[in-house]
């Protein structure tokens, strides 16, 4: 089946988005329009054939660069002339190489890369943090064997609000928007009617809020899905999942993600305004069902509970509205403490099974994680907490969630007997 065909499946709900990941792809380039393929490979890859050689926008995560290479070489033997790198995030960024061997091997002129100005410091931080980066995406995505990269490809070229690249008679129209990171680069291409978006649109609830990563900006990326939504693009190829086709489809898809990011910002931001704690916003701000029930919505990924969180951040910093938060005791000695008043470790151990077995996750996963931090050494406690987390981990649809709830299963699973 083709790429094409599976994004109509789920467009018309012909196939579910649960069993067709947009994280899971990957696959062989394939032609979606004249001069344009298209390679699912984790994150995708654009390529767009000119007069001039090959453009890339995005070029693929370090285990899929061979691949591509081969693939897209299967489509089209020119050499690449220019990538142009969505955002910084390291599955969208390790394609180049392969490309540069082989235009050093004929001879031919090396690839130009062309990025966001503020792309370079994502790199810098990212040697910078190498470590913690490594930890958070082993916990994220259940890859105890992930190594996080210490050396990048920096762009040749940068701009700053937009650019116009020319290659081979194309005009190639790129545009900042700050979204999912504050280095995103949309690329629009009229004669072609072709829009890339990166993971501004990725078949899934936006992914504005991850528990793990740097700040995200939902309300610019809200504006800047509604200036792609009027360009009349007739194909858009996103950073993960399947091609959008139709100038219909495109322009609902990008307006009702923008619709559940502004629903979110704007719900959260009026309760702050109201003088509300994190706790009771978190509780109460929901995304609208009929935009969480659409194919490309689906909160597969990042979650809308998560995006609420980040909202907060963005305008409220780290204090969650709770006085006893502010200056904490250590965890370990309030777990102490209530464990000593509910009769030890075992006891809160014990509860959280009860209320597990009634149906409370959230409140199953407090009194496990208050046993074992009360009690760490303790085998039954540590088994009753990889108990309820990988519980948790069931009954979540998420990847974020899965990822933490897995790793905290996990960990205490190896403490058990």
């Amino acid at each position: 089946m083709s790429i094409l065909d599976i994004a109509d499946d789920l467009w018309t709900g012909a196939r579910r988005i649960e069993d067709t990941h947009p994280f899971s792809l990957s696959g062989e380039a394939e032609e979606v329009t004249d001069g344009v393929a298209f390679v699912p490979a984790f994150a995708n890859v654009a390529a767009i054939a000119t007069d001039d050689g090959l453009t890339l926008v995005d070029t693929g995560s370090p285990p899929f660069a061979q691949h591509i290479h081969t693939t897209l070489r299967r489509w089209n033997s020119t050499r690449l002339h220019t990538a142009v790198f969505s955002h910084g995030h390291i599955d969208h960024v390790f394609g180049v190489a392969p490309f540069e061997e082989e235009a050093s091997e004929r001879g031919w002129a090396a690839p130009r890369v062309v990025a966001h100005e503020r792309l370079p410091a994502r790199f810098d931080r990212y040697v910078l943090t190498a470590g913690y980066n490594e930890v958070i995406n082993q916990r994220q995505f259940g890859l105890p064997d992930l190594r996080w990269p210490r050396e990048y490809r920096y762009p040749d070229e940068t701009y700053a609000d937009a650019t116009l690249l020319q290659v081979g008679g194309l005009d190639l129209h790129l545009t900042h928007c700050r979204g999912e990171t504050d280095d995103h680069t949309y690329t629009w291409v009229p004669e072609r009617r072709l829009l890339c978006c990166g993971d501004l649109f990725i078949w899934a609830s936006p992914n504005a809020g991850n528990p793990q990563k740097v700040q995200r900006y939902p309300r610019e990326w809200a504006a800047g899905l509604r200036t792609m939504a009027g360009l009349g693009a007739e194909i858009m190829l996103p950073g993960h999942g399947v091609p959008v086709v139709g100038a219909d489809r495109i322009r609902q898809a990008l307006t009702d993600s923008a619709d559940l990011l502004d629903h979110l910002h704007d719900e959260t931001v009026a309760m702050m305004n109201a003088g509300a704690r994190l706790d009771e916003i978190v509780h109460t701000v929901r995304g609208p069902q009929h935009l969480l029930e659409r194919p490309y919505l689906r909160p597969v990924y990042d979650e809308p509970e998560f995006v609420v969180r980040n909202v907060w951040r963005l305008y409220g910093g780290w204090w969650d509205g709770d006085p006893a938060h502010l200056k904490p005791a250590p965890a370990a000695t309030l777990a102490g403490e209530l464990a000593s008043l509910a009769g030890g470790a075992g006891r809160l151990a014990d509860r959280a099974l009860e209320v597990l077995e009634a149906g409370d996750d959230r409140l199953a996963g407090h009194l496990a994680e208050l046993a074992w931090q009360a009690a760490p050494g303790d085998a039954a406690v540590a088994a009753v907490r990889a108990q309820v987390f990988t519980t948790r981990a069931a009954h979540e649809a998420s990847t974020m969630a899965q990822g933490v709830f897995g790793w905290a299963a996990r960990e205490s699973a190896a403490e058990s007997p």
